[in-house]
């Protein structure tokens, strides 16, 4: 579906209407987060609505995990992140109706997502069925400043006649909602009311509530507190019951006359500490929002985003819509992590319970690339998380009888939470992706003192797992055999070679850090002995080829599995997953997502410009982008090959993936790994950033249609702003000591008192190779 009402505007995203068969998008598109709190873009009156959501980062509940036939080592209980107590709901009754947009006349609306604020506006001119005309405006915010603190401002004015008006603001635990919990009817019978009441209190117009999960025994507390603005006559009372705290208004408003309502909201939640914490919690947090105020509140988001936007902002001249996407795009990695403080980094973000709020390895792959080079605290707390997941992973290797840990495919809270293992517990990849995003974060920000800690840990226990998982074969080379690479369709397979390639840096990685730290390295139990072994199984990994194609094969044998017969699959049997069973993709030639194509991006190092060209022509012509997480690495290879305008559309895919819905999906919240790959795309692609060398690299190209980008980075206590034309490329310090660099292979010195202005050389324009029938690019602009 494309949504005609999305303004093209550069700095926000606006919405003139209101698409009732479309809300459940919409409110995944205009969610509000701080990587703590999220809180889905649901209309303040609560119906009509697609799916409600409010999400706390971390609070879940746990079920059963289903199994027809079960076996050793299958995971026993799922987690699924819980809607809990919503604050966002303000009902309001005109002359005793409801305020309720599927009746009456609703003579305009718009919402408008401002990405320089950080705000949610709304504002709605209403005809209730008896005629009476009333105008409501509100704005929300999720604080990313004060942690724990959400706050709307609702203004209603009647239009025309005078009109009585009640608003009733409320909490409200265990909403009715509909979930597909994976469509396992004991995880949905989990989720039906998943909160047990303990407690609930009110003081003047203040309450909260108090609830703790029935299975995983995490307790939560809301809390909310009114500022109110109205005329003399005005009464409130307050209430409260187990599952609802209410705060009524009522008065009379004359014409010209409004009320305003500032709600304050809190939450906190624990799975130690007592309820009376965590209820004078949210009341402490309530107390210093009052004192802040609206404004304030309104204020420190604008200082903290301009803060951001400085640093962070991608320019593009040539095409509004490409700009608006990326820059939302942006925004929506930022909401999903800046205040998460040690918490994991869930696929949708908070926008939305798709994938049962699960983190991936979409986390180390797409979202912490981006945050390493803008927001490196972000990135450093995400790696803290998985340090503390240590222990769960140690112990799940052991279960596997292997060494050192393996972290879950998909997680919450540390522990696998995947029943289907050929796609999860044997994609080990996950330990080299985050291995690697400690060795990235290390080197964008020199942070010796995450390496000497976390960081050397997690580096050695996922190369103790290669080390345990592959072998050396009777001619010496190190193999990994029956795993699953990034490429979903095709499972259990030999010597996959990104995993392969990866899991080879991995254990050079290791050794060097050990090399560096002795002293850590002894702590851990690392000898000489063992740092030997990891150099040599990484000198030896091995490498399939296929001499006959001239080309690398995705793993051992691919290139000799039966073609998949893209001709007579018909465009609505896609995604293939949906549509057959796994052995059929399992034994052919198609690929759900880049694989092969992201060894070559992120270990390039390893490849000729030759091998690269020719293995791209051939993975572009069988990958079908059933994975949101696609198109951005495809771009990223098309852009360094020379397919320009190929990588321009693939870019465009995964920039407006969600505000397009174009794999009509966004309903279950954003897809925040192909945000992050946006940046990617943006950055790696045309910018042509790489970090696996000693210095960084970068090879500014530019597709015809584009004019001109700019982008900026943070590097080693530096802030580098990058821009370039189809002509030359300028680097501007903007903050630290001269810099090297390598720009088009050529070793440059960036010093801080001038812009340096290079040409770019002249780039050969390829003919693209064509795509899978029926899987062509074919992006349509539908908005205005």
């Amino acid at each position: 579906m494309s949504h005609r009402r999305l303004i093209v505007r550069p700095w926000s995203v606006a919405e003139v209407g209101l698409e009732l068969d479309a809300l459940a998008w919409s409110e995944s598109v205009f969610a509000l987060s701080n990587g703590h709190i999220g809180m889905r873009g649901n209309l303040e009156e609560g119906e009509p609505v697609g799916i409600p959501g409010t999400y706390l980062n971390g609070f879940y509940e746990t079920h059963p995990l289903p199994y027809a036939e079960s076996a050793y080592g299958y995971p026993e209980a799922g987690q699924s992140i819980v809607n809990v107590t919503d604050g966002k709901l303000i009902r309001l009754l005109v002359d005793d109706e409801p305020f309720d947009l599927r009746y009456g006349e609703l003579l305009s609306h718009e919402r408008e997502l401002d990405l320089r604020a950080g705000v949610l506006r709304r504002s709605a001119h209403w005809l209730s069925p008896a005629g009476k005309g009333v105008r409501v405006r509100s704005t929300r915010l999720v604080s990313l400043v004060e942690r724990a603190v959400a706050a709307i401002a609702y203004e209603v004015q009647p239009v025309g006649d005078a009109a009585r008006i009640v608003v009733q603001s409320e909490l409200v635990a265990n909403e009715p909602i509909e979930t597909d919990a994976g469509k396992d009817p004991r995880a949905a019978a989990a989720l039906r009311e998943p909160l047990e009441p303990e407690y609930q209190g009110q003081h003047e117009l203040r309450a909260e509530l108090v609830h703790r999960t029935r299975s995983s025994g995490l307790r939560m507390a809301a809390g909310m507190d009114h500022v109110l603005d109205g005329p003399k006559g005005t009464r409130t009372t307050v209430e409260t019951e187990p599952d609802l705290a209410r705060v009524t208004i009522s008065t009379e408003l004359a014409a010209g006359e409004s009320l305003r309502l500032v709600k304050l909201i809190a939450y906190g939640w624990s799975s130690r500490r007592s309820r009376s914490a965590l209820r004078d919690q949210v009341i402490g947090a309530l107390a210093e929002a009052r004192r802040t105020s609206f404004r304030g509140l309104c204020a420190a988001q604008r200082s903290y985003l301009d803060a951001f936007w400085e640093l962070a902002d991608v320019e593009i001249d040539g095409d509004e819509a490409l700009q608006q996407a990326v820059r939302f795009a942006l925004f929506q990695v930022l909401q999903a992590c800046c205040r998460a403080e040690q918490r994991a980094i869930p696929a949708k973000g908070l926008t939305g319970s798709g994938y049962e709020g699960h983190t991936f390895w979409d986390m180390e792959t797409y979202t912490l690339p981006a945050l390493s080079y803008l927001l490196p605290g972000a990135a450093r707390d995400a790696l803290r998380w998985r340090h503390q997941t240590l222990g769960q992973a140690r112990e799940r290797a052991r279960v596997l009888g292997l060494e050192g840990a393996t972290f879950p495919w998909r997680t919450i809270s540390g522990e696998e939470c995947s029943g289907y293992w050929p796609a999860s517990t044997a994609a080990f990849h996950i330990n080299a992706d985050i291995a690697d995003a400690v060795r990235r974060y290390v080197a964008a920000t020199d942070d010796r003192e995450f390496e000497r800690g976390p960081g050397i840990e997690l580096l050695v226990e996922t190369a103790r797992l290669w080390r345990s998982l592959g072998h050396h074969d009777p001619t010496g080379a190190f193999r990994i055999d029956r795993v699953t690479g990034p490429d979903e369709y095709t499972a259990l397979a030999d010597n996959n070679v990104y995993t392969n390639l990866m899991a080879a840096r991995n254990l050079t990685e290791a050794a060097e850090a050990c090399t560096r730290h002795p002293d850590r390295a002894r702590e851990l139990g690392v000898d000489t002995e063992e740092v030997a072994a990891w150099r040599d199984a990484a000198a030896a990994i091995w490498i399939p080829s296929d001499p006959e194609l001239d080309v690398t094969p995705q793993c051992d044998g691919f290139t000799r599995l039966r073609e998949w017969d893209f001709e007579n699959t018909p465009p609505d049997r896609y995604p293939l997953l949906l549509h057959y069973h796994n052995y059929l993709l399992y034994s052919s030639q198609v690929v759900k997502q880049a694989d092969l194509v992201l060894a070559l991006y992120l270990c390039g190092e390893r490849f000729t410009p030759e091998r690269k060209r020719a293995d791209f022509d051939f993975y572009e012509r069988i990958t079908v982008r059933d994975s949101s997480l696609s198109a951005a690495i495809q771009a990223i290879v098309a852009a360094e090959v020379g397919h320009l305008e190929l990588a321009e559309g693939l870019f465009a895919e995964s920039a407006l993936l969600d505000l397009e819905d174009l794999a009509r999906n966004t309903e279950q919240g954003i897809h925040l790994a192909a945000a992050g790959g946006t940046w990617l795309a943006a950055v790696a692609g045309f910018g042509g950033l790489r970090d696996h060398g000693e210095r960084l690299q970068f090879a500014p190209t530019l597709p015809s249609r584009l004019r001109r980008m700019a982008f900026g980075i943070a590097y080693r206590g530096r802030r580098l702003r990058v821009s370039f034309t189809h002509e030359r490329a300028e680097y501007r310090l903007l903050e630290g000591e001269a810099l090297e660099i390598v720009h088009h292979g050529e070793e440059v010195r960036i010093e801080a008192e001038e812009p340096l202005i290079l040409p770019l050389p002249r780039r050969e324009r390829l003919q693209a190779p064509p795509q899978p029938p029926g899987r062509e690019l074919g992006r349509q602009h539908t908005r205005a």
